[in-house]
């Protein structure tokens, strides 16, 4: 392969995900640079891929990536794996990305599977576009003030979120959005997927008393009639 960074989407969930060409990707570089190597291990041995693998999670990010231009500039292939889905959407990545890039590196991307898409498409939801918050806010203010800010868009808000922090974002949607729909997606494309449409307080109610395991997205229907808001 020429030499350079390939930026590889991995699967949300079902390992099938994977598309031909990451998959051919990942057979022909020198080396793998992914957020969790046991993680990753799972993939590549599911495939047959036997390749150097390195971590590159947000503690050590910034500290690898003198090596990682060396590398490349010596001739070398690497790619640029997360757990899920596309490095730097809400997970390590960008900080490598743009060292390469200003050091004149060829950086190529090979997309994806989306939690972000996968849950817009599966919330049904209208609008001419979608807003992505990643992950929200942990203290309470500021998580009221981000959804105060959102609160009046025309399109879909897309948020991830911890299972251990869910009810609280449910109750605080509740305070924002009132009866708004929402959509919830647990573990898309894996074997125990969920998926929940109502109010946050309903959805709420369903994890009541439940361990809540898992990747959650939380999809905010857009802003159509601000009185269903209340």
């Amino acid at each position: 392969m020429n030499a350079g960074l390939y930026v590889v989407g991995t699967p949300i969930g079902n390992l099938e995900d994977l598309s031909a060409r990451a998959l051919e990707t990942l057979r022909g570089v020198n080396a793998i640079l992914t957020e969790d190597t046991r993680h990753t291990r799972i993939l590549l041995d599911r495939f047959g891929i036997q390749k150097p693998v390195f971590s590159c999670h947000k503690f050590n990010e910034a500290s690898r990536a003198d090596g990682v231009v060396e590398r490349i500039r010596r001739g070398e292939a690497l790619a640029l794996v997360t757990d899920s889905g596309m490095p730097g959407v809400s997970d390590p990545g960008s900080r490598m990305v743009t060292a390469c890039r200003r050091a004149g590196l060829k950086v190529t991307a090979v997309p994806g599977a989306s939690a972000v898409t996968t849950a817009v498409a599966l919330s049904g939801f209208p609008g001419q576009g979608f807003l992505f918050a990643g992950f929200v806010p942990r203290k309470s203010g500021a998580l009221t003030r981000l959804l105060e800010q959102v609160k009046a868009l025309p399109v879909p808000v897309v948020l991830f979120e911890s299972p251990y922090r869910l009810l609280k974002l449910l109750d605080a949607l509740q305070g924002v959005f009132g009866l708004r729909e929402v959509f919830l997606g647990r573990e898309l494309t894996k074997k125990f997927e969920e998926t929940l449409w109502g109010s946050a307080e309903t959805i709420r109610k369903a994890f009541e008393g439940r361990s809540i395991k898992g990747e959650i997205v939380v999809v905010i229907a857009p802003c159509v009639d601000r009185h269903t808001d209340s």
